[in-house]
């Protein structure tokens, strides 16, 4: 009992008491079908045994009455005819004797008595009815007459009396039987109340060890755990009742430590984060007021620094024109530097200006629809692909969301681009696609210049960045820098394809309208898309670099020519450099 309250498991006790029960209910089960098979052989001897023997009796005795009437009658009237009662009277004596011998096996006593019954008949036929029989064959019906005296009454009376202390005794035998069928099913019964009780007795113990042994110690876990819940995180909980239960107790509590030291951890980080966000608000305030220096300073850049410089070059331009060839060469080689260099630094403030302007001077996102940029873009490097003999084309483009300005300025860099760093021994080919990757549209601008060697790939989208001196080729260094900036702003990403086999190729994405990703046949992303008909003119981008002009492919079938001019398209950038 000591092991029971220390170390048993609930399953082991609970496994204990079912075991305990089960053996029970299997002994008086046991019992049961012990008491239930003696029940029925007892049923069976009354049923099958004892009734028809009392039934065989009384045929037994009508076999006999019906022998001793014809005997009589035979001798009164000596017609032969009256013996047939005899005969038939024997014949079912015989059978019923035999019948009888069978059923009584298990009863000597009244095999007994029907032996009784069987020798005082035989004596009775061989003392009296077989005598009367051949008298009267031999003598005649007087004879016979005369030996029917009450002496051979008095025989048959006792053969009478032998069946019925036959009936006396089978009557005795069926009541005994009939009383141990009441006592086997009266022990049967107490057997049934016997497993109901034991039953109701183990159900109750049950139900009593369970309250002990699971419902307190349950509740009481229970209700420390609703404290713990309730934001109480010191509160040690302790377990009871089976070793289940406070191991069950110990984890919960385990858990409700490693709970509290995660909450300390996070009270702490909260006040880090409080303290940094203290930070970050001063930053920001501090980043505010620095935007609005720049603001400033970028107003002063386009106003007041730029007067001055206008009329530096101005004056410089009318100091090369007025006295060119009437100083010395190197006099005018001076003139010349300083005309270069005012206009260079006029380029290099407008194209500051302009990537500084992107995603702070915002219209807003709308509809924009790429063929009609690609028109416009076309438009604005018309000279520079005339003199080039430069060609443009674009397969059908999506329509996105975009600002429609930033992105004509986007694609008109990348043309300029493609145009400006040309093969001296080829025409350039500019040709601009689109393929649905993911979510996300893919743009390729794909042209047969000089190329990009795979190590300069991302120092070119590096402002102020230059690969080529400005003799070669010339620009301030900032187009892709803006190209990136307007992808990124609008949610986007650039890079140079360097897989690409002849040529450049730069891919930038834009995102696609839930419209264009849900009718997206199910292919690969990676495939591009085919059977589009180019549709558009070809365009090249004016920079302010020294871009050659080109010319315009003609429209195919199914193509559009676009050729409006817009104004202001390019958001106040007309710069397009590397």
């Amino acid at each position: 009992m000591t092991a029971y309250r220390e170390g048993w498991t609930l399953r082991r006790r609970v496994v204990a008491l079912l075991g305990v029960v089960l053996l029970l209910l299997l002994g008086l089960a046991a019992a049961e079908a012990l008491v239930a098979e003696k029940n029925r052989q007892n049923i069976d001897a009354v049923l099958v045994k004892t009734a028809p023997l009392q039934l065989q009796s009384q045929e037994l005795m009508s076999a006999l009455l019906d022998q001793e009437a014809a005997v009589r009658g035979y001798a009164v009237n000596g017609d032969r005819k009256d013996l047939a009662p005899y005969d038939s009277g024997r014949k079912r004596e015989r059978d019923t004797v035999a019948s009888m011998e069978r059923l009584a096996t298990d009863y000597p006593d009244v095999r007994r008595e029907l032996a009784v019954v069987e020798q005082r008949a035989a004596r009775w036929r061989a003392d009296v009815a077989e005598p009367v029989i051949s008298t009267i064959e031999r003598s005649g019906p007087e004879a016979g007459q005369a030996l029917v005296t009450d002496q051979t009454r008095q025989q048959f009376d006792g053969v009478r009396a032998a069946v019925d202390q036959l009936q006396a005794e089978i009557g005795l035998v069926r009541q005994q039987t009939a009383e141990r069928v009441s006592s086997t099913s009266n022990l049967l019964v107490v057997l049934l109340i016997a497993a109901a009780l034991v039953v109701a007795v183990a159900g109750a113990l049950l139900l009593l060890s369970l309250d002990r042994i699971l419902i307190r110690p349950l509740a009481a876990l229970a209700g420390q755990v609703r404290e713990v819940a309730a934001g109480d995180y010191r509160h040690h909980i302790e377990g009871s009742g089976p070793p289940e239960f406070r191991r069950l107790a110990e984890d919960v509590d385990g858990m409700r430590q490693k709970i509290a030291r995660e909450l300390d951890e996070v009270r702490e980080a909260r006040e880090r984060i409080e303290w940094v966000n203290s930070q970050l608000q001063k930053q920001a305030e501090e980043l505010t007021r620095s935007n609005r220096d720049l603001e400033q300073f970028a107003y002063v850049a386009s106003h007041d620094l730029q007067e001055p410089l206008r009329k530096v070059a101005s004056f410089c331009q009318l100091l090369q024109r007025r006295y060119a060839g009437q100083l010395d060469e190197r006099a005018d080689q001076y003139i010349a530097f300083a005309v270069d260099g005012a206009q260079r630094m006029q380029r290099l403030i407008n194209d500051l200006l302009a990537f500084s302007r992107i995603g702070r001077l915002t219209t807003g996102f709308t509809e924009v629809d790429l063929n009609k940029v690609m028109g416009d873009v076309a438009a604005q490097t018309e000279a520079a692909r005339q003199f080039a003999d430069a060609e443009l084309t674009w397969d059908e483009l999506p329509v996105i969301r975009g600002e429609e300005p930033l992105l004509t300025n986007l694609l008109a860099n990348l043309v300029s681009n493609s145009i400006k760093f040309r093969r001296p021994d080829a025409p350039p080919k500019v040709h601009v696609s689109a393929r649905l990757v993911g979510d996300e549209w893919e743009i390729n601008c794909q042209d047969n210049g000089i190329g990009i060697e795979p190590e300069f790939a991302d120092k070119i989208f590096v402002i102020f960045q230059r690969l080529h001196s400005k003799d070669a080729y010339p620009g301030t260094g900032i187009g892709l820098a803006i190209v990136k900036k307007i992808a990124e702003y609008h949610g986007g990403r650039v890079w140079v394809d360097t897989g690409a086999e002849e040529g450049t190729a730069i891919r930038f994405t834009l995102p696609a309208p839930p419209a264009d990703v849900e009718a997206a046949p199910a292919t690969d992303g990676d495939e591009p898309a085919a059977g589009e008909e180019s549709t558009g003119d070809p365009a090249v981008t004016g920079d302010g670099a020294e871009a050659a002009v080109g010319r315009q492919p003609d429209a195919g079938p199914g193509e559009t020519t676009q050729g409006e001019v817009r104004e202001g398209t390019t958001g106040g950038m007309k710069e397009t450099v590397g």
